[in-house]
């Protein structure tokens, strides 16, 4: 026999790239993508030789960590789209996706800009935008979303979302929580 067999990797192995993960995860979201791959080490209770032999390199993490997130907004959307009430459908993205959005404090954007090039962020965005359309035209129909309604608006309540700065991480899911609401009134039918 010639070729090797695939290797499935160990559960501790697997376990500690999950903690990396979720380290790097909360450390981005907290300093941003110059934190120091140390950092994510500590908190991920790891070596950072560890973090090298999983992670080569601090591009190749924020990566990975990108794609999760990129994975939890398209499932927040999925889920959207398979609730048998559009108007529900709708407003759980507004509030998961806030929600999504005031845990990775502009890590997402941050990612972007720093690494415009790791993939078709476009086509991605296009993708979950088609989506959140078609909901938003279900919701339309039903009658409870409003008859002005353009998805723009959503994109501009995003945008403006993005633009919540509290004191704690409590406060600014508070603040985000609280800006969902707000937002879902303003589209409702009156």
């Amino acid at each position: 026999m010639t070729g090797r067999l695939p290797r499935t990797p160990r559960s501790d192995a697997q376990d500690n790239r999950e903690r990396i993960l979720d380290a790097a995860r909360a450390v981005f979201a907290a300093d941003g993508l110059d934190a120091p791959m140390r950092e994510i080490a500590r908190q991920a209770g790891v070596g950072p030789a560890t973090v090298y032999r999983h992670f080569p390199a601090k591009a190749t993490l924020a990566y990975e960590v990108y794609l999760g997130e990129a994975r939890a907004c398209r499932a927040i959307v999925d889920e959207g789209i398979r609730d048998p009430n559009p108007w529900h459908g709708f407003c759980l993205v507004i509030e998961k996706v806030f929600e999504l959005h005031a845990h990775n404090r502009e890590f997402t954007a941050a990612f972007m800009a720093a690494f415009p090039d790791a993939m078709d962020f476009v086509a991605d965005r296009r993708a979950s935008l088609s989506s959140v359309a078609e909901l938003a035209r279900r919701a339309k129909a039903g009658g409870q979303l409003r008859h002005d309604f353009v998805l723009n608006d959503l994109v501009l309540m995003i945008m403006a979302h993005r633009g919540i700065r509290a004191g704690s991480p409590d406060a600014r899911l508070a603040a985000s929580r609280r800006f969902a609401t707000l937002a879902i009134q303003a589209f409702r039918t009156l």
